[in-house]
């Protein structure tokens, strides 16, 4: 896996992954961004949010469980000094599907957690992470 991120203006940066795409990074005003574009920790957070729905909807297809959606909710606290790391992390899943089994949502989240998400097992070294979860009916 690799990416090139290139320094735009101000402090916009673009990042090119090594699948071709393209994502614009941008700094708080107060430290010379302009405001239009994800900070680079936002980044961080919306990536470990996307790689463990993205375990838990296949992990749910391949149960045969009837999911039709599903959306994290992320909420995160930093440390006041730098480096300021993530020092805890609150992980809300809403599942919706039709008849879905508690019991196939809940290990489709803990092996998302303990196994699969590469992103969330990462940021568990210097954060607190905490899953909820519910279902919704379809």
């Amino acid at each position: 896996m690799e990416c090139v991120v290139k320094w735009v203006d101000g402090m916009s940066f673009m990042a090119e992954t090594g699948s071709g795409h393209l994502v614009m990074m941008d700094g708080a005003p107060e430290a010379g961004g302009r405001n239009l574009a994800p900070r680079p920790m936002e980044m961080m957070l919306a990536g470990a949010g996307g790689c463990t729905a993205f375990d838990v909807v296949l992990i749910l297809k391949r149960s045969r469980q009837d999911v039709t959606d599903c959306a994290v909710t992320l909420k995160a606290d930093r440390a006041e000094s730098d480096p300021k790391v993530f020092t805890r992390i609150a992980f809300h899943y809403k599942v919706t599907g039709r008849n879905l089994k508690a019991d196939s949502v809940e290990r489709a989240i803990k092996l998302s957690y303990e196994k699969y998400c590469s992103a969330t097992i990462m940021l568990g070294k210097t954060a607190e992470i905490e899953h909820t979860w519910e279902i919704i009916e379809a």
